[in-house]
């Protein structure tokens, strides 16, 4: 297969357009019943708590385009800890009940333990505790574990791209060994971060020889490994439809060496598909955004690092919600302008991308917002 050149995006360019929302008059207190324009109830926030990250894998921060010069987010621009609860406190009264930090790479933002115990603290309105789990490459894992669960965290999601360490460290494009993150993986599971699940993207031509050997490895480990078909995410990646491979076949791999069978989804709007092997030796999932979308029950909305609310994974424009945060609004004044922008809700970008010819390219014209702004 052939490179295609990456196409280097100016900085100016990663910047993302975003409204402050409007507050209205009235302020109806929120019900824990939002739902948007195709029936979707608001049910997971996603919190990325900083921009940076110590990778620099070519399908979410390629290092032609997060090079020294990047001009990440100044500290000022950051949510606060305070200001983060608070407006996860607000979503929790429009109906959130998963709270899911990410990055860039959660574990660099300092003293994120401080922030789990402040979110561990929020029920929903009828006196359930939240499900707070987190997203992580896994390097910093290993130290930080344990503080992390006694924090409050239940669960962990690693991404790993491959168990060869060449591949490995050619992936993270920092020469990082794939011993250090899989020593994570096995104190994250001692101190009980469990199940912890294994996030594999899937780049066929790349690392598509090791979607066996992942699960041969994680198989009886208790561990859930799941497999991800590269995404048209924003703008610097390169995306090729030629690159992706479907789940379809990534299931045939595994059905000709470990029998499966499907089961059922836990939860309405889980993005996985999941299969158990026959044997008893555990479970693998299947996310399948490019070639089955999975919109109709897509329950997600994104918190950016700076404050700013976006609908979709594929979004191009945020919500300022920082905007309101410091400029003395209360409360309800808050939940009152985030209700309306979630029940206008109507993006299905993967459906529509999956009416597309097949070499049509990534569907819509506006400039996407990166995965490492918003988290995946």
């Amino acid at each position: 297969m052939t490179d295609t050149p990456r196409k280097i995006i100016p900085l100016a360019d990663l910047r993302y357009a975003s409204r402050v929302p409007t507050v209205p008059a009235l302020l109806p207190a929120p019900t824990g019943l939002l739902s948007d324009t195709l029936g979707r109830p608001l049910r997971d926030l996603r919190i990325s708590v900083t921009d940076r990250c110590n990778f620099r894998c070519n399908y979410c921060m390629p290092s032609e385009v997060f090079d020294k010069n990047y001009a990440f987010l100044p500290q000022s621009s950051l949510l606060s800890f305070e200001e983060i609860t608070r407006l996860a406190t607000i979503f929790v009264a429009h109906g959130v009940e998963k709270i899911r930090l990410t990055g860039g790479e959660p574990l660099l933002r300092k003293n994120l333990e401080v922030l789990i115990e402040m979110l561990a603290r929020l029920q929903t309105p009828a006196g359930k505790p939240l499900d707070i789990t987190l997203t992580t490459n896994g390097s910093l894992l290993a130290k930080k574990a344990r503080s992390l669960k006694d924090a409050g965290l239940q669960r962990v999601t690693v991404s790993l791209d491959a168990l060869d360490d060449a591949i490995f460290r050619g992936m993270n494009d920092v020469d990082f060994p794939v011993a250090d993150v899989l020593r994570g993986i096995e104190v994250a599971q001692r101190v009980g971060l469990a199940p912890v699940k294994i996030n594999m993207v899937v780049k066929r031509g790349t690392n598509d020889g090791e979607i066996l050997p992942l699960a041969r490895h994680f198989r009886h480990s208790g561990a859930v490994l799941r497999f991800i078909e590269y995404m048209d995410v924003g703008a610097t990646n390169g995306w090729r439809m030629d690159e992706v491979l479907p789940s379809s076949q990534v299931i045939a791999r595994l059905q000709a060496e470990f029998p499966l069978v499907a089961i059922d989804p836990n939860y309405s709007g889980e993005t996985a598909e999941r299969w158990r092997y026959l044997d008893g030796g555990g479970e693998i999932g299947v996310i399948s955004s490019v070639t089955q979308a999975f919109c109709g029950e897509c329950n997600r909305a994104r918190l950016s690092t700076e404050g700013k609310l976006f609908l979709c994974l594929f979004a191009s424009q945020g919500h300022d919600l920082r905007a309101l945060l410091r400029g003395n609004y209360a409360d309800a004044q808050i939940a009152a302008a985030i209700g309306p922008i979630w029940q206008a809700r109507s993006d299905r970008y993967s459906e529509i991308r999956a009416a597309l010819p097949p070499d049509a390219g990534p569907a819509g014209g506006a400039k996407r917002v990166e995965m490492s702004y918003i988290g995946g």
